[in-house]
C-alpha cells in the first residue's frame, strides 16, 4: 500500500520525483482522467500571441465580466459606442431616448465616488445629434 497524507499519495523514499510524476500520470491516463477534457483537440488560446505578464488578470476580469475602467473612461467608451450605433436605429423617438439615457450615464460617471480622471467626457447635445442623425438618414 502506498503512503498517503490526507488522501494525497506521498512519494516513496526510494523513488525519484521524475518516476513518481511519470507513474502518477500513467495511472491517471489508465483510469481515464484525461479523457474528454475541455479544449481537447483545439489549439491553446493565445499561444502565438506576445507574452503578456498580466494575462491571468485579464482572463479573470473577462471571465467574471469585471469592468476595471474608471467611470469617466467607461462613460467615454459608452458615448463612442452609442454614437456609432445611432444610424442603425430607425425611429427618432428611440434615438432621443438613447441619447437622454446616455447623458444620464455620463452625469452619473461625473459624480461617481470611484477614482479616475476628473473629466474626459461631456454630455451630448441631444438636439444636435438628432438633427445629424436625421440628416444622415435623409442622405442615405
Amino acid at each position: 500500500m502506498r503512503a498517503t497524507t490526507m488522501g494525497v499519495e506521498k512519494k516513496a523514499d526510494n523513488e525519484t520525483w521524475e518516476s513518481f510524476a511519470d507513474r502518477r500520470i500513467r495511472e491517471a491516463e489508465e483510469a481515464g482522467e484525461f479523457r474528454n477534457l475541455p479544449g481537447l483537440g483545439k489549439p491553446i488560446p493565445g499561444l502565438d500571441e506576445p507574452l503578456d505578464e498580466n494575462w491571468w488578470v485579464r482572463q479573470k476580469l473577462a471571465r467574471e465580466q469585471v469592468d476595471a475602467l474608471p467611470p469617466i473612461l467607461r462613460a467615454r467608451r459608452d458615448v463612442e459606442r452609442t454614437l456609432e450605433r445611432l444610424d442603425a436605429i430607425p425611429d427618432e423617438t428611440v434615438v432621443r431616448r438613447e441619447l437622454v439615457a446616455l447623458n444620464e450615464r455620463v452625469e452619473q460617471a461625473h459624480f461617481s465616488h470611484q477614482s479616475g480622471p476628473a473629466d474626459g467626457v461631456r454630455r451630448i447635445d441631444v438636439e444636435r445629434e438628432v438633427r445629424a442623425w436625421a440628416k444622415r438618414r435623409d442622405s442615405a
